[in-house]
């Protein structure tokens, strides 16, 4: 890619097959071909173990995922983005363009791990992309200081997934407790961009883990 880097979120169950040792060399082999490789134990039904894998090389992504797949993980849901900088966020320092699109993950300190797909309505009330860009731009801020005010307690990582997966954006939160990615994702359902516009698919949520820890 030449901007940016592509993100692959997989959900997995355990299976009688799951062979740890296997899992942890599909890890290390995506991490020695530079990839960052985050995993979490997930909380509920949908899933066991969540892998967000962050490269600029597809391959490296997909030879991570066939070799958690034969190591005897079963793959129940995916999502797959890459890092952009908004069309509401030129004007941001260099340094936080620079973490949009080719960030560091996992942040220390904040071990609950959050991830949902996103998109705007097109419906003829609350059409997005039919409504003026200053108006939008207006609506993009004040969801941005809602979640300024959050400082400290969450990361936040927007990606883009028009063209690639069910939604247009996949957003990855990681926080300081549950209860605090709770709020955040409250509080930013009431500014009018969210409210009106938003639509929301599944949550996966759970807490930061080591691979050889989760099965």
């Amino acid at each position: 890619m030449e901007t940016g880097v592509c993100v692959l979120h997989l959900f997995c169950v355990t299976t009688p097959a799951t062979d740890r040792e296997a899992l942890n060399s599909a890890v290390a082999d995506a991490r020695s071909a530079g990839c960052q490789v985050i995993t979490a134990a997930m909380l509920g039904h949908k899933a066991d173990v969540g892998v967000m894998a962050i490269s600029n090389d597809t391959a490296v992504l997909y030879s991570l995922q066939t070799q958690m797949q034969r190591a005897g993980l079963e793959v129940r849901d995916s999502y797959l983005s890459i890092t952009e900088v908004s069309e509401y966020a030129k004007g941001l320092p260099e340094e936080a363009l620079r973490d949009r699109l080719y960030p560091q993950l996992p942040p220390e300190g904040k071990p609950a791990f959050c991830f949902y797909p996103m998109s705007k309505r097109r419906e003829g009330h609350a059409n997005w992309y039919a409504t003026p860009f200053d108006e939008r731009t207006e609506m993009m801020m004040e969801h941005g200081k809602s979640g300024r005010a959050f400082a400290g307690k969450i990361v936040q990582l927007v990606t883009a997934s028009t063209g690639l997966d069910s939604h247009e954006w996949g957003v990855t939160l990681f926080g300081v407790s549950l209860e605090i990615i709770k709020d955040v994702v409250y509080t930013m359902r009431f500014d009018k961009g969210s409210a009106l516009y938003g639509e929301f698919g599944d949550f996966f949520v759970g807490y930061l883990a080591p691979i050889d820890e989760l099965v």
